[in-house]
């Protein structure tokens, strides 16, 4: 299981960052994202609608105490993954993060603070180079590998063609 934690969520600044961030977690296999900072239900209520449409499992959430749930999941049992440019290469770790069960992976938003580089299992970077959380979330669960292409309860599925755009309607009763 792989749950993600998106800080500080800034309704001004990220919405399209932060719905960006969740549609990419899910379509990587993700169950879940939490999303501190503000709270958004915009943000909540696109997330919900994709899901909806293309299926699941996917939730989000919004926590106020993002210390305090990390502080919950490593009590759970969850591998903390901080995805951060000033971590250590993820190649290095991957070959045990694909062996853990449940994973929660961290990615920041304006400033992360030291509590969260020290709360980290692992500080892993994609590249030691300015990136986008959305962009490194994307490769380093590509590269894990756990994500399925099929999600139930599904009212729409994308039929990938070389032209052109097909959508195909599924469970009418889901309508």
């Amino acid at each position: 299981m792989i749950e993600i934690l998106r800080l500080n969520h800034r309704i001004g600044r990220d919405p399209r960052i932060s719905t960006h961030v969740a549609l990419t977690a899910r379509a990587f296999g993700a169950s879940k994202i939490y999303y501190s900072g503000q709270k958004d239900g915009s943000l909540e209520e696109s997330v919900n609608k994709i899901t909806q449409n293309f299926g699941g499992p996917f939730e989000i959430e919004y926590v106020k105490e993002d210390l305090k749930l990390l502080r919950e999941k490593k009590k759970e049992g969850y591998c903390i993954v901080h995805l951060t440019m000033y971590g250590k290469d993820f190649r290095e770790v991957k070959t045990k993060l694909k062996k853990k069960e449940k994973i929660i992976i961290i990615v920041g938003g304006e400033k992360v603070e030291g509590e969260f580089y020290n709360i980290a299992d692992y500080n892993l970077s994609i590249t030691n180079q300015p990136i986008s959380e959305i962009s490194a979330l994307a490769v380093f669960l590509y590269d894990l590998g756990s994500f399925d292409t099929e999600f139930i309860n599904a009212k729409l599925k994308v039929i990938g063609q070389e032209k052109g755009k097909l959508l195909k309607k599924l469970n009418p009763e889901l309508s």
